[in-house]
């Protein structure tokens, strides 16, 4: 379990008292909770999940339920076990479980060394709660992150950052921040609008 010390502001969480871990069986009800607080409208700057969580409580509460089940790299982050944030992240053998064309639908850089795809972890979703952005929280959760993929000797970790229709900049800051660097980029089609997204990559 990681645990952060330091303070942003006077108005901030008491980042002291913030503690990470895996998620569990029932919490899948707290973190549909933090996903619903950064969905619907798209905020460039605070950042947001593509998906509107408020459209079908059931389905998206069954989709944490899954992951819950199935990922090794699954944390959340609470205060008093109420549950601030979360990442879903992905051992590249369950990733592609998922999305099995995946590396395949990427225009990869041609810089780019593919012997990275041979084992890696993707972070896919983080978010936290929405009047805690920019509280250091995230970089919590992704020290944990890699804390658990250094003990698994995983060394590489990818991650998305949607550029189009709307940009996330808030991810892009977090990216350079974190010292990633572009290996490529993916178009999707979701709910009949074209997504671009820039995919990172960097060695822990």
């Amino acid at each position: 379990m990681y645990v952060h010390k330091k303070i942003k502001t006077e108005d901030a969480l008491d980042i002291d008292r913030i503690q990470v871990r895996k998620a569990k069986p029932g919490d899948e009800e707290g973190i549909y909770r933090v996903a619903c607080s950064v969905s619907g409208q798209k905020d460039s700057y605070q950042g947001f999940l593509m998906d509107d969580y408020h459209s079908d409580p059931e389905y998206y509460l069954n989709f944490f339920r899954d992951r819950i089940e199935n990922l090794e790299y699954f944390f959340v982050a609470t205060i008093n076990s109420k549950i601030i944030g979360f990442s879903l992240s992905y051992k590249k053998s369950m990733w592609l479980k998922y999305y099995p064309d995946w590396i395949e639908k990427i225009n990869w850089h041609p810089s780019f060394d593919k012997s990275f795809l041979n084992d890696f972890v993707l972070i896919d979703k983080t978010a936290i709660v929405a009047e805690h952005t920019g509280e250091g929280i995230g970089s919590l959760i992704y020290g944990e992150i890699i804390k658990q993929m250094r003990s698994h000797n995983i060394h590489y970790i990818f991650s998305e950052t949607l550029v189009d229709p709307v940009p996330n900049f808030a991810s892009l800051s977090f990216r350079k921040k974190q010292n990633y660097h572009l290996a490529g980029m993916r178009y999707e089609e979701h709910k009949g609008i074209i997504y671009t997204d820039l995919i990172y990559w960097k060695k822990i």
